[in-house]
């Protein structure tokens, strides 16, 4: 007996999210694998508290993305909605935190991308941040709304891998922004493609959330070079030393 349209659509679905998030934890494991996840292997310098508790955060909240999207295939949606709460505080350090991290490593003149400095640079991760913010916020208003939610969420995970897509050890990457902006885009893309294949369009939370994306992405990078955004990453950094 033929599965149902509708049964075989769920069955797209969880996978689709399943498999992006695991995508997404991969991706911010083999980014990040030097640095900080197997950073024993290759360095042995001690990273400063607060590296060790943004990254905590910030793997906690892949972790958890995971979780919920394997929960909601296992149809436990209960403990789905028990962990949003979870979520809800994770995302909250998160946009502090985040933020927070950027400015003390630009202080210090941290930059990964070489040529570029660290001010400028800056506009990067705070706008990764804000981006996530708009995102997971409007994600958790339309908590009731499936449909608009977990594609919020999904946007909201994948704004915040260039920092992760950055350090992947590819030669393309010293490209710098436009070599892991666009493959942060990739992300986007298949959202816009699942949309296409399921739906025969692009859902609107889908186009909103990816238009803010990838609207940012050029706007960022003609702001960091500004005399207004390096007097003011200036006045930021100050307050950091």
């Amino acid at each position: 007996m033929q599965a149902s349209p509708a049964i075989n659509r769920r069955r797209r679905e969880r996978w689709f999210y399943i498999s992006m998030s695991v995508a997404a934890v991969i991706t911010v494991f083999a980014g990040f694998s030097r640095t900080y996840y197997l950073r024993p292997y290759f360095n042995t310098a001690p990273l400063m508290p607060l590296l060790h508790l943004h990254g905590i955060v910030f793997t906690s909240w892949l972790a958890l993305f995971l979780t919920q999207t394997t929960l909601i295939a296992a149809h436990r949606t209960d403990i789905h909605r028990r962990l949003g709460i979870l979520g809800g505080v994770i995302a909250a350090l998160m946009v502090v935190i985040g933020p927070t991290t950027a400015v003390i490593r630009a202080s210090q003149g941290a930059t990964p991308v070489p040529g570029v400095s660290p001010l400028s640079f800056l506009v990067i991760p705070l706008g990764d941040m804000l981006v996530f913010a708009i995102l997971v916020s409007a994600g958790f208003y339309y908590r009731r709304r499936p449909d608009v939610h977990k594609r919020l969420m999904m946007l909201a995970t994948i704004s915040i891998l260039a920092a992760a897509i950055a350090r992947l050890p590819f030669a393309i990457m010293q490209a710098g922004p436009p070599a892991f902006f666009g493959f942060t885009d990739v992300f986007v893309l298949a959202c816009i493609i699942y949309d296409l294949i399921t739906l025969k369009r692009v859902h609107r939370a889908t186009a909103l959330g990816a238009l803010l994306i990838i609207a940012s992405q050029p706007l960022r990078l003609m702001l960091g070079g500004t005399h207004a955004w390096l007097a003011f990453a200036g006045w930021l950094t100050h307050f950091a030393r």
